[in-house]
């Protein structure tokens, strides 16, 4: 998979993909990631990049011109074009499985108080985190980027993440390690009696107690 984000900041973006997971599907070239200042694109004398909006208002409005250059030099017959957005669909992990399996996505970082509406014409989908607002689309971009990357095949074991949270709507069920024992609190009986059937049943259980006693909407 190629990856491509667009972004005035790039620099925001040391370090989140140089550790590990992904920084391991990158050097196993599972995926490729690039962040471009779409700045560079800009035809102004002054590489600017935003303007003051029609009909007034506070704050700059990121102007077409760049962005729409920009886009047009990375994008693929097989591209996606995402625009990171508080108005777009709300981000599920349904969503990350269908990502997962493009070749290309291209993220668009909006930033200051917003983008020239015509910006949506180059997108192919626009989504959110969700309900609040960041200063730009970076970290919410970053989180979407994590969240597909590790489900491309090869980058961990299925098991992984086929149990995750979300899937069939439901929440993980709870997990312990050694000790057995700790400050008084025990791991459940069933989890060390050794009979498989009882630890799927009872994960089962728990999931679907959890998710009823902290997200009853995804049951809904």
């Amino acid at each position: 998979m190629k990856i491509d984000v667009l972004s005035l900041f790039p620099g925001m973006f040391s370090g989140v993909f140089e550790e590990s997971i992904i920084k391991r599907a990158i050097n196993e070239g599972k995926v490729s990631i690039n962040i471009h200042n779409f700045r560079d694109f800009s035809l102004d004398p002054h590489n600017k990049v935003d303007d003051t909006p029609y009909g007034g208002g506070a704050g700059m409005v990121l102007t077409c011109q760049p962005i729409f250059d920009c886009v047009k030099n990375l994008r693929e017959e097989d591209s996606i074009v995402i625009l990171l957005t508080p108005d777009g669909e709300v981000y599920k992990q349904s969503k990350a499985y269908e990502l997962s399996k493009c070749k290309h996505l291209i993220f668009i970082c909006g930033h200051y108080e917003g983008f020239d509406e015509r910006i949506r014409s180059i997108c192919d989908l626009e989504i959110s985190i969700g309900d609040y607002v960041l200063t730009g689309g970076e970290i919410a971009s970053m989180a979407i980027i994590d969240s597909i990357v590790r489900l491309i095949p090869g980058v961990i074991e299925e098991e992984s993440h086929v149990n995750d949270s979300f899937n069939d709507n439901l929440l993980d069920y709870p997990t312990y390690t050694k000790p057995r024992v700790y400050d008084g609190m025990e791991v459940p009986e069933v989890l060390v009696s050794g009979d498989h059937k009882k630890i799927a049943e009872w994960r089962k259980e728990e999931s679907l107690k959890r998710t009823r006693e902290r997200r009853p909407d995804l049951l809904d």
